[in-house]
């Protein structure tokens, strides 16, 4: 039994944003101040990809850890108020995440996945490194001649 009320609770789950989010702004800042042009949500694509640099054939993906269920994070639990609603959902969710990867790199796509717990939690005197590993995970993937797939998480960085 959810201890908040269903208007109290629709108002809430209402205020999430799926587009615009910190994460987000803070990774296409940093794309566009190093150089990089991007399109967003490109709708001809496999899962309408977050971010698409068309130059390099890179696709950048934002998760959520909890939206798409982040094997290992404290954030991808599932709540116990309608438990296997929740599973159901989630589990869709990170099947149709599987099936746009696919396609996308059977298209010849190269995918940087960064996780949302990347950006919980980091010490300001921390974030140059972070800025540091995507860009040059951006360049690994410029100079692979295969469709490669990266994760980033919280587990890359001993940082905390």
């Amino acid at each position: 039994m959810d201890k908040i009320s269903k208007e109290r609770r629709s108002w809430i789950m209402g205020r999430i944003k799926s587009i615009d989010t910190q994460p987000y702004l803070w990774v296409r800042s940093l794309l566009h101040r190093n150089g990089y042009r991007y399109r967003l949500h490109v709708k001809s694509l496999p899962g309408k990809p977050d971010i698409v640099l068309p130059k390099y054939k890179i696709i950048v993906d934002i998760r959520g850890c909890f939206w798409h269920l982040h094997k290992g994070c404290p954030q991808a639990r599932i709540p116990s108020t309608r438990n296997g609603w929740w599973m159901e959902k989630l589990n869709k969710n990170v099947g149709r995440d599987n099936e746009n990867l696919a396609e996308l790199k059977s298209q010849g796509w190269r995918i940087l996945v960064i996780w949302g717990c990347v950006f919980k939690g980091i010490r300001k005197e921390h974030w140059t490194t972070i800025q540091s590993f995507l860009l040059k995970s951006l360049l690994f993937l410029q100079q692979s001649h295969d469709s490669s797939c990266i994760e980033i998480d919280r587990n890359i960085f001993d940082i905390r």
